[in-house]
């Protein structure tokens, strides 16, 4: 029988953004960057995968270290860090994993004969020349790969950071930064065929979309067409673009999804989003009819700690994709059973009194955020479980849940955290919808119809309080 499965869909413990998602035989394998809860800059871990029988994503098992740090050659002592992999197969059967190497300009390529199996360093994306790409004067800065092998064997490698980084700047003779980039690759996989060119142009340049390019390129095919998807110049979103060719013409889509649920119902304030905001990264999964956008969210008032979630996608009529709402179900596939055990940390919605918000980035986040609540863990690593929870739940703050199928028989519900006060329950995020008052580690009747809710829990206390998970009986 199926689990439910919840966002984030993978441990507590783990912290694995960047997540690209692809079907190899009867598995969807996960690639992405790999954080360490605590630490102090990104991506600090090996590569590592996860993967789920295309049948049932509830069953995501671990694969196991697949590429460590430093098998790069540049990386021998393994002080730099490995970012935002993508994997394809190349024609000759075998997976080829690429990778940013740090904030240095290159991209790193390894080989493997399995999706999951102990990568192999194999090299550098460079020109026929033979000279790495990005140590020449003028040239794009690669960062962010995302791969493509088309139908017919051709392979196409996208690329690109809207940031000036000013150390690679000064050792790597004034790398540009113009924007998204796509090049052809020969078909051993890390020869530049056709050379870089700027196709996702960034804030301020003619002809930028809506949402500009920022970061977090990834290619798929949607109905035959070429679907990009990219975070853009508000960096707290995913973006697509279509085009009948990989190299030329995309026309700008829409959102696919935002941290915070920014311009789902036209609001743009950061300040008031849904959720605490930072960067993401991700990629489209088909299985089926179905269609999927991989994400992930920012735990410990950190940019540092960030976890795999994921959406359900609806089509539009012209083949596009409408934006997905954050919900605490996505691979689930539909609500969640309305009784039951739930951790708090599956909350998709949180922020503090008046709906107040903010960004996890920038200068002393947890300085500027030190009275709003955030996801958290006990533990410092996978040993000790990591049990993750909401911390600093202060008075008026709210934790959103979305959504659970009710059959109108629960008539009880019951919290457990740490702290005096209570939760006030609705089913509407201004808290007018109340079905319950639940004293901290009690219970209390509930009074809800048979149906599909989402459930916000409003604390009010005089001190700050941790949120640990709530029984619906």
């Amino acid at each position: 029988m199926k689990q439910q499965v919840y966002n984030p869909y993978l441990p507590s413990w783990e912290y694995v953004p960047d997540g690209e998602p692809h079907v190899f035989g009867d598995r969807v394998y996960v690639y992405g960057s790999h954080d360490a809860f605590g630490a102090p800059i990104f991506c600090v871990n090996d590569y590592v995968c996860w993967s789920a029988p295309v049948d049932d994503l509830s069953d995501w098992r671990y694969e196991g270290v697949i590429y460590r740090k430093t098998q790069d050659p540049g990386n021998k002592l393994g002080i730099r860090s490995l970012y935002a992999p993508d994997v394809t197969q190349g024609p000759d059967g075998r997976y080829y994993l690429y990778y940013a190497f740090d904030f240095l300009g290159e991209f790193g390529v390894a080989v493997c004969d399995t999706p999951a199996g102990k990568y192999e360093f194999y090299g550098k994306v460079h020109h026929k020349s033979g000279k790495v790409w990005g140590k020449k004067s003028g040239e794009q800065f690669p960062f962010d790969p995302g791969v493509l092998t088309d139908d017919d064997g051709r392979v196409w490698l996208y690329s690109g950071f809207e940031t000036k980084v000013p150390f690679v700047a000064s050792r790597w003779h004034n790398l540009r930064n113009d924007g998204g980039v796509v090049m052809e690759l020969e078909p051993d996989m890390v020869t530049i065929k056709q050379e870089p060119k700027v196709i996702f142009p960034i804030k301020g340049k003619e002809g930028a979309f809506p949402h500009a390019f920022f970061e977090a390129s990834s290619i798929r095919k949607v109905d035959g067409k070429y679907c990009f998807v990219y975070s853009s110049q508000y960096n707290h979103d995913l973006c697509y673009a279509m085009s009948d060719y990989p190299d030329r013409d995309f026309t700008y889509g829409g959102v696919l999804v935002d941290l915070g649920d920014l311009y789902l119902n036209g609001n743009e304030d950061e300040s008031h989003a849904n959720n605490y905001l930072g960067n993401t990264h991700g990629g489209l999964l088909n299985i089926g009819d179905d269609w999927y956008i991989f994400y992930h969210r920012q735990t410990d008032r950190s940019s540092y700690a960030r976890q795999a979630c994921a959406e359900k996608l609806e089509r539009t009529p012209d083949g596009g994709f409408k934006q997905a709402e954050l919900t605490s179900c996505g691979l689930n596939g539909k609500p969640l059973i309305g009784k039951g055990t739930y951790e708090a940390r599956i909350a998709c919605n949180l922020w503090a009194k008046n709906h107040e918000t903010g960004r996890v980035d920038g200068k002393n986040p947890k300085k500027r955020l030190e009275a709003h609540p955030y996801f958290t863990q006990s533990g410092k690593d996978r040993e000790e479980n990591g049990d993750q929870y909401i911390a600093n739940m202060r008075d008026g703050s709210v934790a959103g849940f979305k959504y659970f199928d009710f059959d109108g028989t629960e008539n009880k519900i019951s919290v457990t955290g740490r702290g005096t006060g209570k939760f006030v329950v609705s089913t509407d995020p201004d808290g007018k919808k109340i079905i319950a008052t639940v004293p901290m580690n009690g219970s209390a009747p509930l009074s809800i119809e048979a149906g599909v809710h989402a459930l916000y829990f409003r604390y009010q206390g005089p001190d700050a309080a941790d949120f640990v998970s709530f029984t619906i009986a």
